[in-house]
């Protein structure tokens, strides 16, 4: 029997098949729902870890204790765990331990554009990549035997298009193996696992000779494979570049790789010796290619296709026309069937929702004229117009850190860091820590919307309650930036506009370091809806200052505001806004 499924539910059901008994991740778009489909399973312990360093340091002991284990986390979530990543590979585990990166190229939700295939290279370990969710299912398991094997963490890599698109997977009539009777015993060696100097160096020999290892086993592994066609021209690719691909050039000789590092240098060299020409297709940066050349083999890539953005079949099929690869009419004909199903549809950007406390906070930032440093998160809205009140973005937990460097370097405005309260359990509380133990002047404005919103309503240690819906003991921000030492410390409602500038002057006046808590809970995760205000439009100067709020059921007529009363959340922040008193209950 086969099932849709996309590439993070397969991802979930194959470590479930495959005896992952711990799962450990931090939410980020696109590899969010692998941990939260894990958890629904039996038998299998799966949590939000407050970020992607302590997930893997959980799941590392998991598999020191003999457990499969298995860590998810975005692209950039990886820089967050490297310095994890780098010891595991050189400790070895004694269960097998899967690492997924979900890239994102083309930046659908994402700061950058990284290839997270380097850091496989970097820290010398196997890194596999499916090109559909049935192999998405499988190459978890096949990671897990490979970790197991090899003595090392295994990476699967995947991209925004594998994780969330469908395609079928066979579902298994055996379920997982059963777990064990007796709990694990672990097992004391410490030249295997306490990384000192001493005993590092001896396992770095052991990374070495690993790898060359893993190198010799890429070369006859099933998922490596020469799927042979005309000659004229053979193409190298792996994951969803290879489904493109193949529709571009359904006749050409190609070499699937599954596993794309390391190389697999001898398969790569007989591929080689099939074709007349060798083409690397693949996203962002030269990886394969490079490494090919680095053999001494001729292949085209990058002067042919782009280093930046996502690829698609037509941008493929445009490039090789261009470099003369394939006929001109043949992209010309795809082109114009597309133009002929192509509705232009207008663009929305993207905004805040009706009712989010985070509008009524922006606009008082606004209106105080202070520089304000941000974060990632719903709040990065903020930065748009026609709010226009934050001015840096960088990756969580920078704000602070930021905002703590401007001060020190002598800048006269009065200085906001903005960071969301899962964000600040992620990577706010060591910058939080900088601020008062390097005094500086800044005032740090903790937007507690009382979730992990930006990717889905996901919970956190503020929340009091697990991934597997377990209510625990939630951390209070308030208690603990006031256990740090903070004596100026406030909470405030960003529906209340008045009170909430109040407190920012008080702050940003006081010349020392402090702490507004602006709490409101998300309007989509609570569902709280109130009637919408009406608009006299007798009184309505039609100022536009309403609008200012950029709250997208306000809209301008040709003589007034009216206000859309089924997108309205009833937040009341126009009523406060109108200075015609023309907006009321």
């Amino acid at each position: 029997m086969k099932k849709m499924m996309t590439g993070n539910e397969a991802i979930a059901y194959g470590a479930y098949l495959n005896g992952v008994r711990v799962g450990a991740a931090y939410p980020g778009t696109p590899s969010t729902e692998i941990m939260d489909n894990l958890s629904k399973y039996q038998g299998v312990y799966a949590e939000w870890s407050p970020n992607e360093k302590v997930a893997l340091d959980t799941g590392t002991g998991a598999a020191y204790a003999g457990t499969r284990a298995m860590v998810s986390m975005k692209h950039v979530g990886v820089n967050v765990a490297s310095d994890s990543l780098f010891y595991a590979v050189y400790t070895g585990l004694k269960a097998g331990l899967v690492i997924v990166s979900a890239d994102d190229p083309g930046m659908h939700s994402s700061q950058n554009e990284q290839d997270n295939r380097n850091y496989a290279r970097f820290a010398k370990l196997p890194m596999l990549e499916p090109s559909d969710s049935e192999e998405a299912k499988e190459y978890v398991g096949i990671a897990l035997e490979m970790s197991e094997t090899f003595d090392t963490p295994v990476m699967l890599r995947t991209v925004t298009r594998i994780s969330h698109s469908s395609t079928p997977v066979e579902i298994s009539e055996e379920g997982p193996p059963a777990p064990p009777s007796e709990p694990p015993l672990y097992e004391r060696n410490p030249q295997k696992f306490v990384m000192v100097p001493a005993y590092a160096r001896g396992r770095h020999i052991v990374v070495e000779e690993r790898i060359k290892k893993i190198a010799e086993y890429a070369e006859n592994i099933s998922i490596n494979r020469i799927e042979p066609g005309d000659d004229n021209i053979g193409i190298i690719a792996a994951g969803s570049v290879y489904q493109y691909a193949k529709e571009v050039f359904p006749e050409a000789t190609f070499l699937k790789l599954g596993m794309v590092y390391p190389p697999p240098e001898k398969l790569i060299r007989e591929f080689a010796s099939r074709v007349k020409m060798v083409v690397a297709i693949e996203e962002l940066d030269p990886f394969f290619e490079g490494q090919i050349r680095q053999m001494g083999i001729e292949v085209r890539g990058k002067d042919i296709f782009p280093i930046v953005g996502e690829f698609n079949p037509g941008l493929i099929r445009q490039c090789s026309v261009s470099a003369g690869l394939i006929p001109a009419f043949e992209a010309t004909a795809e082109a114009a069937a597309a133009g002929t199903s192509t509705t232009e549809l207008p663009i929305r950007p993207p905004m805040l929702c009706p009712g989010c406390g985070h509008r009524g906070m922006f606009h008082v930032f606004r209106e105080s004229g202070a520089l304000v440093l941000g974060d990632i998160g719903c709040y990065t809205l903020g930065s748009a117009p026609p709010l226009s009140a934050m001015h840096t973005t960088g990756c969580m937990g920078a704000g602070i850190g930021v905002a703590h460097g401007i001060d020190k370097a002598g800048v006269k405005d009065r200085i906001i860091a903005v960071i969301g309260d899962s964000t600040f359990f992620h990577a706010g509380i060591h910058p939080l820590i900088n601020v008062l133990y390097n005094e500086s002047t800044v005032t740090v404005v903790i937007a507690d919307n009382s979730v992990t919103a930006m990717t889905g309503h996901q919970q956190h240690p503020g929340t009091g309650i697990t991934l597997q819906k377990k209510t625990t003991r939630a951390v209070n921000p308030e208690q603990l930036v006031r256990s740090l030492g903070f004596d100026k410390v406030d909470i405030c409602d960003p529906y209340d506009l008045d009170g909430l500038a109040k407190t920012l002057e008080d702050h940003l006046g006081s010349g020392k370091p402090s702490v507004i808590i602006v709490r409101r809970p998300c309007v989509l995760y609570t569902r709280e809806k109130s009637k919408a205000p009406q608009i006299d439009p007798e009184l309505c100067v039609n100022c536009g200052t309403c609008l200012e709020l950029g709250c997208s059921p306000l809209m301008q007529a040709e003589d007034y505001v009216t206000i859309d009363p089924i997108l309205c959340n009833g937040c009341g922040l126009c009523i406060q806004v109108c200075p015609a008193g023309a907006i009321s209950k």
